[in-house]
């Protein structure tokens, strides 16, 4: 829980930018891995969702995404990195978030995901090295054991913690991948410079 509820304390200095806390959670070796990303690759369900699917009368299915999550996102485009969603399932609501957020590479239906992934590095003139990954169930196992900084959301499934070089604070869907935009942001410098803008009058 924030230490900022209610009316405890002064604000803080009007216009002062403060790295994210979360770049202070991470040891040295992550933080060598984290200044290497240039594409972060996201599952769909369990990742930007919380995971659930909501069925309707007429057959068709929703998810719900968060907003901070999509702000995120737009603030590694703006850092430079790139974003891929690959996801095992399809649903035409992923194809709208994404173009709603300006994602180029949308993979959904895929069985291989390391496959999906290898194929838009190509493009992109990108090494796994320079990729991170997130997940949140078995399925993602072979991907995140592939890249170079391999990311579970704080509910994923327990057999993942093992693999993830970092293990995020909030769950999928509830702003595990804004947690992951502002770490990213902060270790390479990039984040007075994407969020100034917010802090100046």
């Amino acid at each position: 829980m924030s230490k900022h509820l209610g009316f405890l304390g002064e604000p803080g200095e009007k216009g002062a930018i403060r790295l994210p806390i979360v770049a202070t959670r991470i040891n040295a070796a992550v933080r060598a891995r984290v200044e290497k990303i240039r594409l972060l690759g996201l599952d769909v369900d369990g990742v930007l969702t919380d995971g659930r699917l909501y069925y309707h009368d007429n057959g068709t299915e929703s998810k719900a995404f968060d907003v901070r999550d999509g702000h995120g996102v737009k603030m590694l485009q703006r850092g430079g990195i790139k974003i891929a969603l690959i996801s095992g399932r399809d649903c035409p609501s992923v194809e709208k978030r994404a173009a709603d957020l300006d994602v180029s590479y949308v993979k959904q239906g895929i069985r291989d995901k390391v496959q999906a992934l290898e194929g838009i590095l190509t493009e992109q003139d990108l090494t796994l090295e320079e990729t991170a990954f997130m997940g949140d169930d078995l399925v993602d196992l072979p991907v995140m054991s592939a890249v170079g900084l391999s990311i579970a959301v704080a509910d994923a499934s327990e057999h993942l913690f093992e693999t993830a070089h970092y293990v995020t604070a909030s769950p999928g869907g509830r702003g595990a991948v804004r947690e992951v935009a502002e770490l990213i942001l902060a270790v390479q410098g990039h984040w007075h410079t994407v969020v100034e803008p917010y802090f100046t009058p």
